[in-house]
């Protein structure tokens, strides 16, 4: 049982610290590559400055998911069932 909990510790704590790398990596990207289209377009802005936003929610997205499976993990971890009694 100690060890079904404390590997899904540490699986939740992978879920949420990956995910926010992985979200920090695609914020950097897409704000880089906003400026660059920016810069090279200025009459653009306001149709880059829309898909940016959409992207930027569907990166916020898939960080939350990770962090309910996380959650899940933590408070109703669906593998104690599984346990031998």
């Amino acid at each position: 049982m100690e060890t079904l909990l404390g590997l899904s510790a540490i699986a939740a704590a992978l879920l949420i610290g990956m995910g926010a790398l992985g979200t920090a990596i695609g914020f950097g990207l897409l704000g880089g590559k906003f400026l660059e289209g920016a810069a090279r377009q200025p009459e653009m802005v306001p149709m880059l400055q829309g898909r940016m936003f959409l992207i930027a929610g569907l990166l916020d997205a898939v960080s939350m998911i990770g962090v309910g499976m996380a959650f899940v993990l933590m408070y109703a971890n669906p593998f104690i069932g599984l346990l031998p009694h």
